[in-house]
């Protein structure tokens, strides 16, 4: 796994957990890399293809688990456990990478960023309670 970004590690060992499973789906692979490597938010986040390319081929050369990748018409991932490894063709390799410029995919900058989200990531959040409370006994202020 030298060879493999930190995402595409995470992918790979999320598949070699699911490799029982015939058919799986991109929505159970990204929920289960976000459960391994403790990624809050970005629920709806799906796989980049690059990086599920490479982990496919990786898998394929070094484990023997042979997947398949598939696009259905909502261009959305489906690997398939089959005999030999096999990526998309071109036409609908095109059609998924142009349809994740406007979905939001698993980066290595979230594994980086799992330990703070974006509230934390600015100024200290202020509460309502923070607030200067006026005391209505003594009016001496506003006179």
């Amino acid at each position: 796994m030298s060879d493999l970004t930190p995402i595409q590690k995470e992918i790979a060992s999320a598949l070699e957990q699911l490799k029982e499973k015939s058919l799986i789906t991109e929505a159970v692979l990204a929920k289960k890399v976000r459960e391994k490597a403790k990624i809050q938010g970005k629920n709806k986040a799906g796989i980049c293809l690059k990086d599920l390319e490479a982990c496919i081929e990786y898998l394929a050369e070094t484990n023997q688990l042979n997947f398949s990748l598939h696009l259905n018409a909502a261009n959305n991932i489906l690997i398939k456990k089959e005999k030999t490894f096999r990526l998309l063709e071109n036409d609908a390799k095109k059609r998924r990478q142009s349809s994740e410029k406007s979905i939001s995919v698993l980066t290595n900058g979230d594994l980086k960023e799992k330990g703070t989200s974006k509230a934390h990531s600015g100024k200290a959040a202020r509460k309502r309670t923070d607030r200067k409370k006026l005391n209505y006994r003594t009016l001496e202020d506003f006179e």
